[in-house]
C-alpha cells in the first residue's frame, strides 16, 4: 500500500499547525498562571494562597490602626475651634468718635465653648476683654455685639 507523498505532506503540514497551536496554548496558558502566582518565590498555588493571606492580614492590621487613629483625630477635632465671627460696632455712635473700630470675635468649638475677645477703641485708648463662653454663654455679662458674634458662630457651628 502506497500512499501518496502528497498526502504524508497535507498531513504533515496540519501536525505542524497542530503543534504551533498547541504551543501557543501552553504560553498562554503559562502567562495566565504566572499571573495568578503571587510573589517571586511562588511556584505553586499554597504559596500563593499563603501570600494572599499575609497580604489581606496586614490590610486588617493597618485598617484597624486607621480607625483607632482617626477616633483620636475625631476627638481632637471636637475640642478645636471651629467657628471664628467678628462683629465690628462703634461703641460712641452718640458723638461721633471712634468709628467701626470696636469689634467682638467668637472662637467657638463643636460644642459651643471657647472665648469671645472684645475690644473697645476711642482716641485716647483701646480696652481689650476675653470672656469664656461655656455651652454658647458666658458667666460674665456679654454685650449685644458679644452676643452677636457668638450666635452667629454658633450658626457656623451648627452648619
Amino acid at each position: 500500500m502506497n500512499i501518496p507523498t502528497e498526502y504524508i505532506l497535507i498531513l504533515l503540514i496540519i501536525l505542524v499547525v497542530i503543534v504551533l497551536v498547541l504551543i501557543g496554548l501552553v504560553i498562554h496558558l503559562n502567562t495566565k498562571l504566572k499571573k495568578f502566582l503571587i510573589g517571586s518565590s511562588s511556584k505553586n498555588l499554597d504559596d500563593s494562597i499563603t501570600t494572599m493571606n499575609g497580604s489581606i492580614n496586614e490590610l486588617e492590621k493597618f485598617r484597624v490602626d486607621l480607625e483607632k487613629y482617626l477616633t483620636t483625630v475625631e476627638k481632637r477635632m471636637k475640642k478645636s475651634v471651629q467657628a471664628v465671627q467678628t462683629v465690628r460696632f462703634n461703641p460712641f455712635k452718640g458723638n461721633g468718635s471712634g468709628g467701626n473700630q470696636s469689634f467682638a470675635t467668637a472662637f467657638l468649638n463643636e460644642d459651643s465653648n471657647g472665648v469671645v475677645i472684645s475690644s473697645l477703641y476711642s482716641r485716647e485708648h483701646v480696652s481689650v476683654y476675653s470672656k469664656p463662653v461655656k455651652n454658647g454663654v458666658s458667666e460674665y455679662e456679654l454685650s449685644e455685639e458679644e452676643k452677636q458674634a457668638i450666635g452667629e458662630a454658633r450658626k457656623v457651628v451648627r452648619d
